[in-house]
């Protein structure tokens, strides 16, 4: 893995500053847009400056994923992934195995602790068993914890839902378009990863294996630690590098879909031989899950039809789960009940 100076790597994975877009300065949405836009044609991946979370916020979460990471083996199992896949999975429980980056031949090594919507067991979803909307599961007697993780939630979630209006207008469509499809609870999943440190002469173990995300979008909050290391279109490997005041964003799969291949959805793995432990927070973004996700018409004509048929969400998402988590083998695509 190649790695650049700090100059060189912010000239292919770009700092876009959203504040003006997201005060409704004039012209700060089209200006914002079109950084976008060239950032998600080129790399998919930008560094988000201007995003208004306290730094306090992110401190706060990440000594949060520190106390509930150093909770004991069987307290942590009890909370073990669900089918709605919200709680912990230990580590070598999840696999690569749909990738079309890399075959992975053995399991990733990280522990992550999934949250989502903070649902009450009278919601509406939570009674009926709808898939993707489950309740989140939590460790008795750590309420600092959670309120910290939840605070994370709600202020990364807001962050998620300015950024849609972006994303249309640098996809040539109205800035309405998107936020729609993210009404009444988007699909919306926070996983804080611990990656232990691993042997660097195992050429086959990951923290996380090569991949691309499933998500809409993907806003990641490091530390200093390094580990990740991003595929740019040359097919070189980059070390992005952990600029203070931003977040590392990439688009996933179905943002690839939507815009017919336009933006890009670049591989991008973790491998921890720092020595020490390596800790993140991944929110993934996405739509309802009752979304029809189609080939955008600014994006698809009769020189470039769709390369993908219309999909509701929930399909491809729990298509994604089925193929790379071990405790969904045997669910079916549409969902466990």
């Amino acid at each position: 893995m190649a790695v650049r100076s700090l100059e060189e790597a912010t000239r292919s994975i770009p700092v876009i500053d959203f504040a003006r877009a997201f005060r409704g300065e004039p012209d700060g949405l089209g200006a914002v847009a079109r950084e976008v836009r060239h950032a998600c044609e080129s790399v998919g991946f930008f560094s988000l400056a201007g995003h208004g979370v306290p730094p306090e916020i992110v401190d706060a979460a990440f000594a949060a994923s520190r106390e509930f990471h150093a909770l004991p083996l069987d307290e942590k199992a009890r909370l073990a992934l669900n089918e709605n896949n919200i709680g912990y999975l230990a580590p070598n429980q999840s696999m690569q195995r749909a990738s079309t980056v890399h075959k992975a031949t053995r399991p990733n090594y990280n522990e992550s602790f999934f949250i989502s919507h903070d649902r009450g067991a009278e919601h509406p979803d939570v009674v009926t068993g709808t898939p993707l909307r489950g309740r989140n599961q939590w460790p008795e007697g750590h309420e600092r914890m959670r309120a910290a993780m939840l605070a994370y939630f709600t202020m990364l979630g807001g962050g998620g839902e300015r950024m849609p209006p972006v994303l249309a207008r640098a996809l040539d469509m109205p800035a309405g378009h998107f936020p729609p499809f993210f009404d009444n609870e988007a699909h919306v999943n926070l996983r804080f990863l611990h990656y232990p440190p691993q042997e660097s002469d195992d050429p086959e173990q990951f923290g996380q294996g090569p991949h691309t995300d499933n998500s809409f979008i993907t806003i990641l909050a490091r530390e200093d630690v390094p580990g990740l290391a991003v595929r740019l279109p040359s097919g070189e490997w980059l070390a992005p590098p952990v600029i203070p005041g931003t977040f590392l964003v990439n688009l996933g799969n179905v943002m690839k879909r939507w815009s017919n291949d336009r933006f890009l959805s670049t591989p991008h793995g973790v491998l921890n031989d720092s020595g020490t432990d390596r800790y993140s927070i991944a929110v993934f973004y996405s739509p309802n899950p009752g979304a029809v996700i189609e080939c955008l018409p600014s994006c698809s004509g009769a020189d470039n039809p769709p390369r993908y048929p219309p999909a509701v969400y929930r399909d491809l998402v729990l298509e994604f789960y089925n193929a790379n988590y071990f405790h969904r083998q045997g669910y079916p695509a549409e969902g466990a009940r």
